[in-house]
Parts: C-alpha cells; structure tokens; sequence
C-alpha cells in the first residue's frame, strides 16, 4: 500500500544522524548509540538536539497530513503514521539503525489525536521535570496515550496504533528500563 510505504520513508529520514554528522559524530557509536534527539543533545549539544527533536515531530506530522489530504480516511492515517514510527526505528538508510521512536511518535499522535498527544505530552514534561530522566517521561506518555486516546474518542484505528507503536517504543527503552531499576540511568543535561 502506497500510503504506509511513503510513510515509512519519511519516518526513516534519518535527521539525527546527518545532523551530528555535520558536527563529526557518528551518534550510532557515541553516547548511548541511539540514533535519535536524545544523544544528539548529549553528544553535540543542545540546538542540534532540539532541530532534530523538531525535525522528527514534523516528519510523523507531515506524513500524516499529505496522506491524509490525499487519501482521507483514519484508518490509512494510522497506518501511515504507524508506519512512520517504524521508519524511523528501523530505517533502511543506516542499515535497520535508528532511534526509538518517540519524537516521531508526538509528530503522529498531534495529528491523529491531538487532545491525547497534549495530554501525553504533558505527563512527558512534568516527569522530566520532576526526575530529569527522559527515558522516564518518554515511557509515561507512551503507556498513557492509547487509553487517553480512546477515552477522547479517537477512532479504533488511532487507538490501536497507539497502543501497537506504544510496544514497540517500550520495547525500544527496554536498555533505559533495566538503567532505571539499577539507578544508572543518565539524567537529562548529563554529557557523554
């Protein structure tokens, strides 16, 4: 299906990657390896971290948006945003390589859900806020949204993305959770 293909390759434009690259890191084997706004932020610092957290918002964003006005309908919008997601974890630029999801995810979500994602989105700032890890607020607004979502009346298929894109994202952070548990997780400022 064409609409679910154009959306993984626009999740899978790697902008993290090309971004630390312009300032010579390879941000699959620096900092925490993760291709994504995160280590960029700790490897190269924060305006790059932030372009690149807006650049992968908008890139789930945008594919939702020009399948939608192209093909309507929510259940082909979920998809492509699901696939989005995908593209973005798994691209095909860097060999399968890339981050975990979340950015992109926000991107997606403010489209399709947009009361979940401000709900969501605000459990993500208060637990970074309150812990300064934010693997923690990342997991908090990804458990969240697929229940916020159907209680503010999003279509099945919007929920269902949610919560299918959710697993992946916490199977993504399975290393940050272990890190949690063992109180070695990096806090938000700390450098590589």
């Amino acid at each position: 299906m064409l609409p679910v293909l154009f959306g993984y390759l626009a999740g899978s434009v790697p902008f993290a990657f090309l971004l630390a690259r312009r300032a010579g890191i390879d941000v699959r084997v620096a900092g925490s390896g993760n291709v994504g706004a995160a280590n960029v932020l700790r490897t190269t610092g924060a305006w790059r971290g932030l372009l690149v957290m807006a650049l992968d918002v908008a890139k789930g964003a945008a594919a939702v948006i020009v399948v939608h006005l192209a093909a309507g309908g929510a259940t082909v919008a979920a998809l492509t945003g699901a696939a989005a997601i995908v593209g973005h974890m798994y691209p095909v630029w860097l060999r399968f390589h890339g981050g975990k999801g979340v950015a992109v995810a926000a991107g997606v979500f403010s489209v399709l859900s947009p009361i979940a994602t401000g709900i969501a989105a605000s459990l993500f700032l208060v637990t970074v806020w309150a812990t300064r890890y934010v693997s923690l607020g990342s997991i908090a607004a990804t458990v969240a949204l697929p229940p916020v979502a159907w209680w503010a009346g999003a279509p099945r298929a919007v929920v269902a993305a949610a919560a299918g894109t959710g697993a992946l994202i916490l199977f993504r952070h399975r290393a940050n959770i272990r890190r949690l548990r063992s109180g070695t997780e990096r806090k938000m400022g700390a450098r590589v």
